[in-house]
C-alpha cells in the first residue's frame, strides 16, 4: 500500500512515499481504510526525533488519526462491518500510522463518524478531543461557576478544550493571537488574552483550572500559571515532560497541578460524537493536503500559524 514514511528523523523533507505492507488485521482488530489522516503535532515531535520511544523501528509510518471505511470485521456478529464509516486512532508506534491507504486499530479505538462530519473533518478530531475532553472533562472536572484558562485556545486541542469548558457552563479564558480573538470568542471563550501584548497572569485572576497546552518551555507558561489559580486550583498540562519541578512547584503556591497524556478511548470518542453530530462541538480544519504533501503539512504546522487542525487526503471516499 502507498504511505508516507520516514527512514530516518529529522526535518519535515524526510517524510515522503513509498510502499509498505498493508497491515495483517489480527484478533479484534478492524481493518480500516483510510480516506483521511489528522496532522497531530505529536507526529511532527516523532517525525524531527523529540520523542524517541513514538518511533520503534523504520521504515515509520506517522499518523494516529484517521478516518475511513471498514474493510474487515473481527467476526461477523461484530457491531461494525465493512462499509461501516468509523474513525479513531492509530496504535502509532506499535502499529503501522495513519498516514497510509490501510490501517488495522483495535475496536476500541474506533468509534463510527458523525454523519454530519465530512471524513476530513472527522479525522481532524479524535486525538485532540479525547486529549480536550480528558484534560478539561476528566482531570478538571469543568462545570458551571468555574473559571477555565485554556492556553492555546486556536490550535488543535485548544479550539476543542474552549469548546467543552464551555458547553458544561465554565467561564473560559483563552490565550491566543489578536487575529484569533473573535474566533475564540465565537466558539465559547468569554475573555481572550492576546499573549503577544500582555502577561496573562496580569490579566486573570482566581482561575479554577488552568489547560496548559504550550509548556515550561515557552516563557515557563507552566509555572507561570501557578500564580493565577485560586487556593487549591489545578493545572493540566499537556508538557510535564517540560516541568520536572512541577510537583514541588505547585505545591510551594498551594495549589495542584499534574501531567496528563491522551490514550485511544472509543466509548469516550462516542460521546463525544454526540456533541459533533448535534452541532454543539465543531471541529475546525485549517489546511488541507495530499498524502504526497505530507511534508509540506508537517511544515505547515510548525509554522505555529495554523488554526484548529491540519489533515492529509488519502484515498477518495
Amino acid at each position: 500500500m502507498r504511505a508516507a514514511a520516514i527512514e530516518s528523523t529529522g526535518t519535515a523533507d524526510v517524510l515522503h512515499i513509498m510502499d509498505v505492507d498493508t497491515p495483517l488485521r489480527l484478533d479484534s482488530e478492524v481493518l480500516v481504510k483510510v480516506v483521511a489522516a489528522g496532522v497531530s503535532p505529536l507526529d511532527v515531535y516523532a517525525r524531527a526525533g523529540r520523542l524517541p520511544s513514538s518511533v520503534l523501528g523504520f521504515p515509520a509510518v506517522l499518523g494516529y488519526d484517521f478516518s475511513g471505511f471498514v474493510v474487515e470485521a473481527p467476526y461477523g456478529a461484530h457491531p461494525l462491518q465493512p462499509g461501516d464509516e468509523v474513525y479513531g486512532v492509530a496504535p502509532t508506534p506499535r502499529g503501522l500510522g495513519s498516514y497510509a491507504e490501510y490501517v488495522s486499530v483495535p475496536s476500541t479505538h474506533l468509534a463510527r463518524k458523525p454523519t454530519r462530519l465530512s471524513h476530513v473533518e472527522a479525522a481532524a478530531a479524535p486525538l485532540a478531543a479525547l486529549a480536550a475532553w480528558g484534560m478539561v472533562i476528566d482531570v478538571g472536572k469543568a462545570h458551571e461557576g468555574q473559571i477555565v484558562l485554556v492556553h492555546a485556545g486556536a490550535g488543535g486541542v485548544g479550539h476543542l478544550a474552549v469548546q467543552f469548558a464551555a458547553h458544561f457552563g465554565a467561564h473560559v479564558i483563552a490565550t491566543g493571537s489578536a487575529r484569533n480573538a473573535a474566533w475564540l470568542r465565537e466558539l465559547g471563550a468569554m475573555e481572550v488574552i492576546d499573549y503577544e501584548a500582555s502577561r496573562f497572569e496580569d490579566l486573570a485572576v482566581d482561575v479554577d483550572l488552568v489547560i496548559d497546552l504550550v509548556g515550561n518551555g515557552r516563557d515557563e507558561t507552566s509555572r507561570r500559571s501557578l500564580s493565577v489559580l485560586r487556593h487549591g486550583g489545578l493545572v493540566v498540562t499537556a508538557r510535564a515532560d517540560e516541568w520536572p519541578t512541577m510537583a514541588a512547584d505547585a505545591a510551594a503556591a498551594g495549589v495542584r497541578a499534574t501531567g496528563f497524556a491522551a490514550a485511544p478511548d472509543g466509548q469516550t470518542l462516542a460521546v463525544i460524537s454526540r456533541l459533533l453530530e448535534s452541532g454543539d462541538v465543531h471541529v475546525y480544519v485549517d489546511k488541507v493536503f495530499e498524502l504526497a504533501d505530507a511534508a509540506r503539512a508537517h511544515a505547515a504546522l510548525e509554522s505555529g500559524h495554523t488554526r484548529g487542525k491540519v489533515v492529509l487526503t488519502v484515498c477518495d471516499g
